[in-house]
């Protein structure tokens, strides 16, 4: 996928999810709960949001994205410490294998023509027993206005699933599903946390 979009998206895409501020809260929560004290990997960070709020909880977060725009967006303001911005390819990671207790990639496994390579590379640098957390939007049929919106300034879906669409993608690809929920938002968020089966 082109980073075109996702550059020129990076300025404005924390303002635009203010109208999901419901899933974000609760993403940072839950989110902050699972990362305690752990080292942790987040691909597809945008602008940093979940990053910069789970920092506190976490010991270290690594956070790429594919876009430069938006680790150079997610650079700007206020840092924690123990948060590293850098660019990186979730289907290609130049991290050693078994390196983080948690990998995060939230909002992204839809939008990549080949996940399942997202996915594997993500089983490669988790440590045995590690945690894989994948908040992902997921759909019903027609687009609302909110995705009809976001295919008109460039923004594609490469797959659109249902929650159980997507909660048996992960499944067949040897993620075992710990915790799901949906999430009510202007697009329904299911939120994840899985194992390696």
């Amino acid at each position: 996928m082109k980073t075109t979009v996702w550059d020129f998206f990076a300025p404005v895409y924390e303002r635009s999810m203010h109208s999901q501020k419901g899933i974000y809260d609760y993403m940072y929560n839950r989110i902050s709960q699972v990362v305690a004290e752990k080292e942790v990997l987040e691909l597809a960070t945008g602008p940093g949001m979940i990053a910069k709020h789970i920092a506190a909880s976490a010991k270290n977060v690594i956070a790429t994205d594919f876009a430069p725009k938006m680790i150079a967006t997610a650079k700007k303001g206020y840092v924690p410490q123990n948060v590293y911005f850098e660019e990186a390819d979730a289907t290609n990671l130049h991290f050693k294998e078994h390196s983080f207790d948690v990998v995060i990639i939230a909002n992204a496994l839809h939008i990549m023509p080949n996940p399942e390579k997202a996915l594997s590379e993500i089983d490669r640098v988790l440590k045995s027993g590690g945690t894989l957390i994948a908040p992902n939007f997921i759909f019903n049929g027609r687009k609302n206005l909110w995705q009809r919106l976001l295919t008109l300034i460039g923004i594609r879906f490469a797959h659109e699933w249902t929650a159980e669409q997507f909660a048996a993608f992960l499944q067949s690809n040897g993620w075992k599903i710990e915790k799901s929920e949906i999430v009510k938002g202007r697009i329904d968020l299911l939120y994840t946390e899985c194992k390696r089966a």
